[in-house]
């Protein structure tokens, strides 16, 4: 309360988990808002910078003034940091969005954020549902790339065609750009999952049509299965006794951070059908003792990982991972099975160097031999 009477601007950052029907779970929000009203003396800018759906700014607005005589001004500032470089984009941001209800409010938030500004990023002034719809708006955009490249990476192996040369045609149109259009294998985090649920649920509640959405979310829950089905094709369902190296487990680069992970789905997958699993991430490993514990093994160097393995599957792009020792590789495994989840190898070099080679959206290569 302290805090709060000797503040002229209050951010609420805390977390908003998912609830168990999807929507954002909005109990931390509004218990920092409840503590807020009971605290306020004077008059207050409250900003919201958690991920909230629409109508949140409301609620809280309902919360604060039941507890107090004094104005409160609730605006909502969403983040748009990407995990792992979140100072650097907090310092520079590529654009502020402001969701205002006041002239007071956006004359004191432009103030407060035109040092963060200087090297010519936006602040872009709205209403405040309209700040709360874009957070989730661009978060599911995001998602929504993703899993439409994965869907045609799919079509790509169908048809003979290649991921790699469609994303290069389709993303050098200036109206699309190249971001997220590369195919994987699911995206996971504590954003993508969350937000494209949420939205849809606000959808839902609000009668505006969340198929789009719904469509997303479906196929990326069937995408983090792909890594290990075109496992279980190739060494059958029983892996009792076969030794399957991991490398990668953080849903991306930079981050240790396991959630929703389509490490995990292949993982427990690959723990079902019998498999002793030996894994391997640069920072990641305590996350994952939290999860697995000692129901897999975990080596400190990625190539320890790999002795007597009958497949290696790649789940993150970790920079060690793009240019490893084939060779050295190659004498380890018992199987050069290599199923890559990141299209981090060419094909052609894959086979020169004798690995069984699996990507995304990549036609199979015939070698001559064949």
């Amino acid at each position: 309360s302290h805090a709060v009477r000797s503040s002229d601007v209050i951010f609420i950052a805390v977390g908003t988990p998912s609830g168990e029907d999807g929507s954002a779970d909005l109990r931390h929000v509004l218990e920092v808002a409840r503590t807020i009203g009971e605290s306020m003396d004077a008059e207050k800018i409250v900003i919201t910078k958690s991920t909230v759906p629409v109508g949140t700014a409301k609620l809280v607005r309902e919360e604060i003034e039941d507890r107090t005589k004094e104005r409160v001004h609730v605006c909502s500032n969403p983040e748009f940091l990407k995990e792992g470089a979140a100072v650097e984009d907090f310092m520079r941001p590529d654009r502020v969005v402001l969701g205002v209800d006041s002239e007071y409010a956006e004359r004191v938030l432009c103030e407060l954020y035109s040092p963060f500004v200087r090297s010519g990023a936006s602040i872009l002034i709205m209403d405040v549902p309209s700040a709360e719809i874009t957070k989730y708006a661009a978060n599911s955009m995001l998602a929504t790339r993703i899993s439409f490249m994965n869907s045609i990476a799919q079509l790509c192996e169908k048809a003979g065609a290649n991921i790699d040369a469609v994303r290069r045609g389709v993303g050098s149109d200036s109206r699309i750009g190249m971001s997220f259009l590369f195919p994987g294998a699911g995206y996971g985090g504590s954003c993508f999952p969350k937000d494209v649920k949420a939205l849809a649920k606000t959808m839902g509640e609000l009668g505006a049509d969340s198929s789009i959405l719904n469509a997303v979310e479906d196929l990326n829950n069937r995408q983090k299965q792909i890594l290990l089905n075109r496992l279980i094709e190739r060494l059958g369902e029983n892996l009792t006794g076969k030794t399957i190296a991991v490398w990668g487990l953080a849903f991306k680069p930079n981050t240790d951070d396991m959630r929703e992970a389509p490490s995990i789905v292949t993982i427990e997958g690959l723990l079902q059908y019998g498999a002793r699993v030996v894994a391997h991430d640069p920072v990641a490993m305590l996350e994952a003792r939290k999860i697995f514990e000692e129901r897999i093994e975990y080596r400190d160097l990625n190539y320890d990982a790999l002795e007597g393995a009958e497949a290696l599957i790649i789940h993150t792009e970790w920079h060690p991972y793009r240019h490893p020792d084939f060779e050295r590789m190659i004498g380890l495994m018992k199987r050069p099975l290599v199923l890559d989840g990141r299209n981090l190898y060419q094909q052609d070099q894959m086979v020169e160097h004798g690995f069984e080679y699996v990507s995304i959206g990549r036609p199979p290569l015939v070698t001559l031999a064949e």
